[in-house]
């Protein structure tokens, strides 16, 4: 392969990844043809190789065995590159490869033929680097294990060797980069004839000590197994210059009531540098985990991922405020700007617009004419009305937070006051929107004519306000959680990302579009970068693992469910979706409920007894019955599965009907007709009358074709699952289409059907639907006993499966 060249390539340090197969030269002519081409084809299938290509990031030199590729984005680049080739090549067990890595000099020189060529010291030294290994190994420089061993995350793959002697003669410190998953913790064998030397020869004895290696694995196996070593794939070993968060500011006003105003100025602020494409601005959703004045700064910085940090402090007494601030280098704990800010109330909405022109001109940031004009511009002149504008961001941070009704209709009553007062806030109008189908998505769907309301709502800010990015990303949320048009969400998240580049949440949405859409590697895309972006958001990596559980990947969905538990310990949706994958994958039950019992008391609560309404997954019965409930399911203990439902403790209508049909789904599942037909006329009503408030109501579809099932309606259990099945379809849903056809199955096989149910089966387990559909699970599930015993759905279990490239 030849050297790429750009015509305007200026670069000195290159970071390089050598490669070559071991014993290539014993091998037939043919053998070295097909396995440098295999080798060839695993290399580009990589994320980081396409990545860096595709940014025009990325230098290759062939060398007959391998080849070195040469990374110019980021020193984390060949070494995730080479983790990813690791994972590959165990499916390849015939091609016996080794990797170097090292960071130094490269440069790009014609040869003799005129042709480009890569040469320097930073490929010699990879290239030594991994000929002190053997088959396997992953081998750094001692100068890039430096660098990694800055970050938590790789800590536990270093593993240090201690120091070789090349062809050359010359000595190189080594580190071997390792887990139970990817590399060789063997010691290489040019140390251990170095070892024997020096024992023979009674020399000192060498640097590198066995106990050591056994010690840092020992560690690393302790940190893996409650999985808080995973931090962000985003995580960047060279932070960008300009790249800042905005911490949280302190309120220091008397009244403690005026936090909103405190967070609201803040926010602000950061939205303004948000729309600045020279800047790497990290989200509020990761800064707000931070304390205003952190004593660990550089440690914030890192784990944020940027160079600089804003503090503020707010202070609001009658109708004056002051505002202070100070902008700071993290990596050197320096100062490079403060300001004090001393205004009325009725003029302090100038400050952000001051503010963020301070700090891009303290960072040099390069600006476009629409962006000084986006820096200078204000939303509202109405000071009261900007004051009701920052109590509903307050309260709808708090709603999304907790998803509870009384925060959405704080924020809509504080949202139309600001309307109210001032008819042209076309951000008042977005947040109002976005607050309104917010709801829709997450607590209870809106009525149609609700929904044109706030389309209405946002076409009138998008006449206001043109260039609004929050107006583009409300018009996309209309389209996307309103009525699932995806290619109308994408155009307005796209419009959003032009106007806000540093917007994580439209990045994020893009990438839960294109998963809809069934575009996985799109959305994993989308969402790596909404990570680096939110590095802080325990979703993010949550959904990136439900994407990979969907695509059969199991080890990808536990390492992605594991990093969001390790970001928030006590989030629901990703302890749930981590024993769901782990149910799936090799481990089984067994893994998955080793992973239960070490969850925080409050976790395990919250598993017990709740369904997944808002977690995704609804339509069969794991989704009624929820993860923690359905683990005793699967070992058929349904009289503990019974006990931990009544401990549960509910006090609200939604709650207590929620309850009453798990019950009727355990009934059933248990062979307890009386008992499921009881609990069943109790929930029938009661469900019939919400699909008749919102009959497309799928989750309530779901419910109510279990208790029709209790109930002997098999006629009408088929009718609504179909139903179900029908408004969310794969074909509009790649996502959540597959959890509905699996709950059609499910009813099939219990109502007289089961050819249709096991033809479905067949279907489900051809495509990417891993959290509905896997044999691990028709193994175990009750769900099928009726059909068990079919040879047709033996032959399923004996039969393939979807498997994601890395499970």
């Amino acid at each position: 392969m030849p050297a790429e060249r750009g015509s305007d390539l200026k670069f000195e340090i290159g970071h390089v990844l050598f490669i070559d197969i071991v014993g290539y030269s014993k091998l037939l002519m043919h053998e070295q043809s097909e396995q440098l081409q295999k080798l060839k084809e695993l290399v580009r299938a990589t994320d980081q190789f396409r990545l860096a290509e595709a940014e025009g990031k990325l230098l290759r030199l062939p060398t007959g065995d391998g080849g070195a590729l040469v990374f110019r984005n980021t020193q984390e680049a060949p070494v995730l590159c080479a983790l990813e080739i690791s994972k590959a090549l165990k499916n390849h067990p015939e091609l016996q490869v080794r990797m170097g890595i090292h960071s130094g000099p490269v440069s790009e020189v014609a040869d003799l033929n005129e042709q480009m060529n890569l040469a320097g010291a930073g490929i010699n030294m990879a290239q030594r680097v991994m000929d002190c290994g053997d088959a396997g190994h992953i081998l750094l420089s001692k100068h890039v294990a430096e660098d990694l061993e800055n970050y938590a995350r790789w800590r536990p793959y270093l593993h240090n060797l201690g120091e070789c002697e090349t062809k050359h003669g010359e000595i190189i410190s080594l580190v071997n980069l390792y887990n139970d998953e990817v590399g060789n913790l063997q010691l290489p064998e040019k140390l251990k004839e170095a070892q024997r030397e020096r024992v023979a020869s009674g020399r000192a004895a060498p640097t590198f000590r066995r106990k050591h290696l056994l010690i840092a694995a020992a560690v690393f196996l302790l940190i893996a197994a409650i999985g808080f070593w995973i931090y962000s794939r985003q995580a960047k070993l060279k932070t960008p210059a300009k790249s800042i968060a905005v911490l949280p500011f302190e309120n220091l006003s008397e009244e403690k009531g005026t936090a909103y105003f405190a967070e609201g100025i803040k926010d602000e602020i950061l939205t303004k540098l948000a729309a600045l494409h020279d800047l790497k601005v990290i989200s509020r959703t990761s800064t707000a985990k931070y304390q205003s004045k952190p004593d660990n700064l550089k440690t914030v910085a890192q784990e944020l991922g940027v160079s600089t940090v804003l503090e503020g402090a707010v202070q609001k007494a009658g109708d004056k405020v002051r505002v202070n601030v100070q902008l700071i280098d993290a990596r050197a704990d320096t100062h490079l700007w403060a300001k004090s800010y001393d205004r009325d109330l009725k003029d302090v909405l100038g400050v952000e617009s001051d503010v963020s022109q301070e700090i891009a001109d303290a960072l040099q940031a390069k600006l476009s004419p629409s962006e000084s004009h986006a820096l200078a511009a204000v939303g509202t002149r109405d000071a009261q009305a900007y004051d009701l504008f920052l109590r509903g961001e307050y309260e709808l941070h708090q709603a999304e937070s907790n998803l509870h009704a009384d925060a959405y209709d704080r924020a809509d009553a504080f949202y139309r006051q600001a309307l109210a007062r001032d008819p042209s806030f076309a951000e008042a109008a977005a947040e109002l929107t976005r607050s309104r189908l917010s709801r829709h998505w997450f607590v209870s769907s809106l009525t149609l004519q609700e929904l044109q309301e706030a389309k209405s709502l946002i076409d009138r800010a998008l006449v206001l306000t043109p260039n609004s990015p929050e107006a583009h990303l409300a018009l996309g949320l209309f389209f996307y959680w309103g009525y699932r048009q995806y290619e109308n969400a994408l155009s307005e998240f796209n419009r959003t990302l032009e106007l806000q580049p540093n917007n994580a949440l439209a990045r994020q949405y893009c990438a839960w579009v294109y998963r809809r859409r069934g575009e996985w590697e799109r959305s994993l895309a989308d969402a790596r970068q909404a990570e680096e972006l939110d590095p802080r958001d325990s979703s993010i990596p949550r959904n990136i693992g439900i994407t990979y559980l969907a695509l059969r990947q199991w080890k990808d969905a536990e390492q992605a469910e594991l990093r969001a538990l390790s970001v928030d310990p006590h989030e629901i949706g990703s302890a749930a979706s981590l024993l769901i994958t782990l149910l799936n994958g090799p481990g089984g039950v067994d893994s998955a409920w080793r992973a239960f019992n070490g969850f925080p008391d409050d976790t395990k609560s919250l598993l017990i007894g709740q369904g997944q309404r808002g977690y995704g997954g609804p339509g069969d019965v794991r989704a009624i019955l929820g993860i923690g409930v359905y683990l005793d399911v699967t070992e058929r203990r349904f009289s503990d599965a019974f006990r931990a439902l009544e401990k549960k403790v509910v006090n609200d209508d939604p709650g207590r009907l929620q309850q009453l049909v798990m019950r009727v789904a355990l009934h059933v599942l248990a062979g307890q007709a009386d008992a499921a037909r009881s609990a069943a006329e109790q929930a029938v009503p009661l469900l019939e009358a919400r699909l008749r408030g919102w009959p497309d109501d799928t989750f309530a579809m779901g419910e109510l074709s279990w208790v029709y099932l209790a109930l002997g309606r098999n006629a009408d259990a088929l009718r609504l699952s179909r139903q179900a099945a029908d408004l969310i379809s794969i074909e509009k849903d790649a996502l959540e289409g597959p959890s509905y056809q699996n709950g059609l199955a499910q009813i099939e096989a219990r109502a007289g059907t089961p050819e249709e149910s096991i033809k479905r089966l067949r279907r489900l387990l051809s495509i990417p639907a891993g959290g509905e559909a896997s044999i691990a699970r028709l193994r175990i599930d009750p769900v099928w006993d009726p059909i068990r015993d079919r040879p047709d759905f033996q032959q399923l279990l004996s039969g393939p499966e979807e498997i994601g490239p890395n499970k």
